[in-house]
């Protein structure tokens, strides 16, 4: 059995573009300054990111994704970049994602209810993995 990826965990991919950068200014204090280095090794090893938008989402919507679902995202977006689409719609089983391929951030989600008769705009690219 895959272990689910808890949403908290995706909390922890969520791009807050320069936010995070103020509201994590030097502090003299060394408990700030290590745990400005350890997000900031996180950040540098995660290869997708969710939008807080994504992540209420998922939560709403009871989206969660295990790493081999991870995997096939991270792999759809890689292949999306190498043919120069910028906004993707990622198909997988009964969910779908729409992507900024650019920044590899998932920036909405939908289940199979929300799939039926909705129309995607904004895209110039689809994945069906």
């Amino acid at each position: 059995m895959v272990n689910k990826t808890d949403i908290q965990n995706i909390n922890f991919r969520i791009i807050q573009n320069n936010s995070i950068k103020k509201e994590m200014q030097p502090q003299h204090n060394s408990k700030n300054h290590n745990f400005e280095d350890i997000l900031r090794n996180v950040k540098a090893k995660q290869s997708i990111n969710f939008s807080k938008h994504a992540v209420e989402r998922m939560q709403v919507r009871k989206i969660n994704l295990n790493n081999i679902e991870l995997s096939k995202i991270e792999d759809a977006i890689n292949k999306a970049s190498i043919k120069g689409v910028r906004e993707a719609l990622i198909l997988m089983d009964d969910k779908a994602f729409i992507a900024n391929i650019k920044s590899k951030t998932i920036v909405t989600t939908v289940n199979k209810e929300q799939l039926k008769n909705n129309i995607f705009t904004n895209i110039d690219g689809a994945i069906i993995i």
